[in-house]
């Protein structure tokens, strides 16, 4: 997946990373600790909790959370070990939990609000009292469909944190899209690499020959350009409608609604800390990021349509997923490369054009993220 790269705040100088930001497994623990522990996460769609009990395992910062849908209809997350002795309650990665969590080891059962609700043997003890042993739980938002966890303490407000955001893209009717398709890719590349290749599109003539056709690199322009959020659009050239194989428009529009001028773009942004969201006219994919390692990192993807496209016999989704999966298999090799090149004791930082202003601008809130600038 790419990202076109129109100038932005070109700061004369920039240069990439040293090498030690994408080898390191000290500075891996660090990012999971300063970044990815404290900030907002995606972790998928809300869509996969329609009733009360079901449940999906989500890895962020380096910590299994269970998300649940408990009985009230509230999305909760709860760290995945007992009050007890510590044992990981669940193991399933997803699943329907009947009303209750209980720990396989010695029974101790909670409710899917995380309340203590037996303790075998417990009553003996002086002074234990269930209501001290809660599950301990991570912040929940849900924004647009989309479901984020928060690990810290006190957690910057989801509202607050994403205030750029909110309503920017409600003309793309994100909340009442559904999923068509999943997919996970296992890309041998730092986490880092995925999103600094994303943000831009200098390397899409050499790299992406079906993506250059429809969308061409020198197109559109940034509107956010500096910050955790950064991205722009790009023109969809005539004749065609859509990033597909084929060129063609695979079922209705997102919205009917959409305005005219949207419905000859691609949108595309990086969202700090793990995701990157494509916006076309007739459907949506993103992207979640989980670094397994320095030179590792789970790509987890969706496309998202508009319900009566998954009803309609003649539209072709498969035209739009064909599409981003010849060109995420293409970026994935490349990174995978970088990534090769990037170990060799003879890298060193290069220097960014003016047309990598934003893998640029990126940097510079990875690095202030971390406590480096």
């Amino acid at each position: 997946m790419t990202f076109h790269s129109t100038t932005a705040t070109f700061k004369q100088g920039a240069r990439t990373l040293p090498g030690e930001y994408y080898t390191s497994l000290e500075v891996l623990a660090e990012e999971q600790d300063r970044i990815f522990a404290r900030h907002w996460n995606c972790v998928g769609r809300s869509d996969r909790f329609r009733v009360p009990g079901d449940y999906v395992l989500c890895a962020v910062a380096g910590e299994s959370l269970i998300v649940v849908r408990d009985g009230g209809g509230i999305l909760r997350a709860f760290f995945n070990l007992c009050r007890h002795r510590g044992t990981q309650l669940c193991q399933a990665p997803a699943g329907h939990l009947p009303g209750t969590i209980q720990c396989p080891y010695h029974a101790w059962t909670y409710s899917t609000d995380g309340r203590l609700l037996g303790a075998p043997h417990m009553q003996d003890v002086d002074g234990f009292e269930r209501g001290d042993y809660p599950l301990h739980q991570a912040a929940v938002a849900e924004w647009e469909g989309f479901v984020f966890v928060n690990l810290a303490e006190n957690p910057t407000p989801f509202d607050e944190a994403w205030e750029p955001l909110l309503g920017r893209w409600d003309r793309f009717n994100l909340g009442g899209l559904v999923v068509g398709h999943r997919v996970s890719y296992d890309v041998a590349a730092n986490w880092k690499l995925v999103f600094q290749n994303y943000s831009e599109c200098v390397h899409c003539p050499m790299i992406h020959p079906e993506l250059s056709n429809v969308l061409p690199f020198q197109s559109g322009a940034n509107d956010l350009t500096e910050g955790p959020y950064l991205g722009g659009y790009m023109e969809i050239t005539v004749p065609n409608e859509s990033a597909t194989l084929s060129g063609k428009a695979c079922g209705q529009l997102v919205n009917p609604e959409l305005p005219e001028e949207d419905r000859q773009r691609g949108y595309y942004y990086s969202l700090m800390p793990n995701m990157l969201l494509s916006l076309q006219p007739d459907y949506v994919n993103y992207y979640l990021l989980t670094p397994t390692a320095p030179d590792r990192t789970l790509v987890a993807s969706e496309w998202l349509f508009h319900p009566d496209t998954l009803s309609d016999p003649t539209a072709n989704r498969e035209d739009a997923i064909g599409f981003w999966d010849v060109t995420n298999r293409q970026d994935w090799d490349i990174v995978e490369r970088s990534q090769l090149g990037i170990n060799s004791r003879r890298y060193a930082p290069g220097p960014y054009s003016a047309r990598e202003s934003v893998p640029a601008a990126w940097d510079r809130e990875y690095l202030r993220l971390l406590g480096r600038r």
